[in-house]
């Protein structure tokens, strides 16, 4: 064979020199090989355009001019060709068949410029658009329990079927979004088939599914790859056990007697209302007996007999999830119980604490529940008597009640006390008696009574007692020791502070030293304030004393609160009057009658009464030598106790007479003071 350069052939075409390789003998026909159909003609195609492969043998010349061809229905009917295409490389592209859906027959063939024809090759164009009919698929009525398998039954769509038939099914699952099973929602690859085959003889499992709802979604796909409309099922899914609870518990976990148990069983997916005998159902068993089985969401028994008591309680729900701890399921809900029918023994301790007669306890004792934390009482009444009995203020402190009696309230005598304990299932013991046997019963004053007394003055007070006769004012002193009696009652001027004091002993008359007494100075209305409290310690000869500071006047009060061991007391109440302040002045010590008036001022002082808009009223009084005082005149103070009176002497038997002017304040209410004049002060007439 040579190899030669072939120029000029066809004038439209130039041709560089090729190399090509021995040609065939000028005999020899032209021929297409290998005819293929992009895609595979044994595939259909969704689309009506094809695209065809050859390999290209030659005879005579090394290319052909044409490439003809002519398309045939599944009849054999001429649907359209012979069609002449022109310098193709080897392909026709696009081809294309009608819109109607058929496996068509093509014929190709090549053709040189002489006309010279090869034998026609042949191949099938399948096209196939057409939806399929959706699937008819189902999921399992009910509810799935926890790890059971889902499966989904697919029924074959209906005929009739398209031309293609049907692939096979492709399926998405979620939980209410809407999905799609395959990525273009027009065509379905291979890969997207999830169950191959025109028909589904068993059941597809689709494993064990999420908690909840799960909605499969199907298309069938045809050979073409077109998916069908969606059909949907429901998968209905629940994993969990039902919740229990347990009522008719006592609080404290005792019960006094037979309790009813009630199991309730409740489920936010599949539930547990009654369904027949497999349906949900609630058990309970008391100390490993048989259980109580009741349909539905409740079941009860009855637990009785002194001691504690093991309740188990489970249920299945309509999934068929159930928590008795049977193969791998959740154990039983458990709950202890416990029966106590025996009421405590309750005792008095077996005496007094001498440093604390007041305290009284009183011993619960219970071998099954124990005693109550958080109740019991001590109570008393006078001893021989029938009345009713009056709780004292009583604590729990462990297996002990115990309560203070304040034996300084109540008279003295004799005193019964009772005890009421309880246990921690409710039952009741009382007791009048001690752990010893005896009676409880004490005698009053429990303490070592105590004495007070109080009145003005120190250790001593020097008194002077004064009379007045026969126009004289005579005087004696007295020294008094004993507070109590003192007089009761004491004035003094205003802004003076007086001594106040006292003796503390006991009953024999022996002193208490080192114990507080609280003195309360008790002021009346319009002071400020209007209570004062001083805490003030008796001296090893029971004596204490302290000064009373300046201001209105006053109740004073000393008392002794008690201890343990001593009995409250309280001394008489006395009384310290404190004289106003009042001040006088005049303009002048002379006035001319029918001159220029005198001017009459003066104030109260208000310190320590409280403040006030209202003044005060001051009455203006005078006097001439032989005749008594008389008032001529009452004005108003201000707020401040600030007053003043302008007066003219008028009257010719004024002249060379000395007269002498004061100011009282009189008692009014509100007004902390007692009634007080003022210095006379002189003017003369002239």
């Amino acid at each position: 064979m040579k190899v030669k350069c072939l120029l000029g052939l066809v004038a439209a075409v130039a041709m560089s020199c090729l190399s090509l390789p021995a040609l065939a003998s000028a005999a020899d026909p032209l021929q297409i090989a290998n005819l293929k159909v992009e895609g595979g003609e044994e595939n259909w195609h969704a689309e009506n355009v094809f695209r065809l492969e050859w390999d290209e043998v030659s005879g005579v010349l090394p290319y052909s001019l044409a490439v003809l061809y002519r398309t045939y229905d599944a009849e054999g009917n001429l649907v359209e060709g012979p069609i002449r295409v022109t310098g193709t490389p080897g392909a026709l592209d696009p081809v294309e068949v009608p819109p109607t859906p058929g496996a068509y027959r093509i014929e190709v063939w090549l053709e040189d410029e002489e006309g010279q024809k090869d034998p026609p090759v042949e191949a099938t164009l399948r096209f196939d658009d057409a939806v399929p009919p959706p699937p008819a698929p189902e999921a399992p009525s009910g509810w799935l329990a926890a790890q059971q398998n889902a499966v989904l039954t697919i029924a074959p769509p209906p005929a009739p079927l398209p031309l293609s038939g049907i692939r096979g099914y492709a399926i998405s699952l979620d939980g209410g979004s809407g999905s799609f099973p395959c990525a273009n929602p027009n065509r379905c690859n291979p890969g997207e088939i999830d169950v191959p085959g025109e028909v589904v003889d068993d059941g597809i499992s689709l494993g064990a599914l999420p908690e909840g709802t799960t909605f499969a979604r199907i298309v069938a796909v045809s050979g073409s790859g077109v998916p069908s409309s969606v059909a949907t099922a429901v998968f209905k899914v629940d994993t969990t056990p039902p919740q229990l609870s347990l009522s008719g518990l006592p609080p404290s976990g005792w019960s006094d007697g037979p309790l009813q148990l009630t199991a309730r069983a409740t489920d936010r997916l599949s539930g547990v209302a009654p369904a027949g005998p497999v349906g949900p159902f609630t058990a309970i068993a008391v100390d490993g007996s048989l259980p109580t089985v009741d349909r539905g969401g409740e079941a009860s028994t009855v637990v009785a007999g002194n001691g504690l008591h093991r309740v188990a309680y489970f249920a299945r729900d309509a999934a068929g999830n159930v928590n008795d701890g049977a193969l791998g399921s959740p154990p039983p809900a458990t709950a202890t119980i416990g029966i106590d029918e025996v009421p405590p023994q309750v005792r008095f301790a077996p005496g007094q604490d001498p440093d604390e007669p007041e305290r009284i306890e009183a011993i619960v004792a219970d071998s099954l529940s124990g005693p109550s934390t958080d109740r019991g009482a001590i109570a008393l009444r006078a001893s021989g008597g029938r009345g009713r009995f009056t709780e004292l203020p009583t604590r729990v402190s462990g297996d002990r009640l115990v309560a203070h009696w304040d034996s300084d309230s109540y008279p003295p005598g004799g005193y019964e006390f009772l005890a009421t304990g309880f246990d921690r299932a409710g039952n009741v013991g009382r007791s009048a008696q001690r752990s010893n046997g005896q009676k409880m019963v004490l005698v009053n004053p429990l303490k070592q009574p105590v004495a007070l007394e109080a009145g003005f003055g120190g250790r001593r007070l020097v008194w002077h007692r004064c009379s007045r006769r026969r126009g004289k004012r005579r005087c004696h002193r007295e020294t008094i020791s004993g507070f109590d009696a003192r007089p009761a009652t004491r004035s003094i001027p205003f802004g003076h502070g007086v001594l106040f004091g006292g003796r503390l002993k006991n009953s024999a008359g022996a002193p208490l030293g080192s114990q507080e007494v609280t003195v309360t100075e008790t002021f009346p209305a319009g002071s400020e304030p209007r209570r004062r409290t001083t805490l003030a310690h008796s001296a090893p000869d029971g004596t204490f004393s302290l000064r009373l500071a300046p201001g209105p006047s006053r109740e004073v009060s000393a008392a002794f609160a008690g201890t343990p061991t001593l009995t409250r007391a309280a001394a008489r109440s006395v009384h310290l009057g404190v004289l106003a302040s009042v001040r006088l002045h005049a303009s002048a010590s002379t006035a001319k009658v029918g001159g220029a008036p005198v001017v009459f001022s003066g104030s109260v002082d208000r310190t320590g009464a409280a403040p006030s808009r209202e003044g005060l009223p001051v009455e203006l009084q005078f006097r001439y030598p032989g005749a008594g005082w008389n008032e001529f005149r009452t004005v108003t103070s201000d707020r401040h106790g600030r007053f003043r009176y302008a007066y003219r002497f008028s009257d010719d038997d004024s002249r060379g007479v000395r007269f002498q002017f004061r100011a009282f304040v009189g008692k009014k209410e509100g007004w902390p003071y007692e009634p007080a004049f003022s210095r006379p002060v002189a003017v003369t007439g002239r």
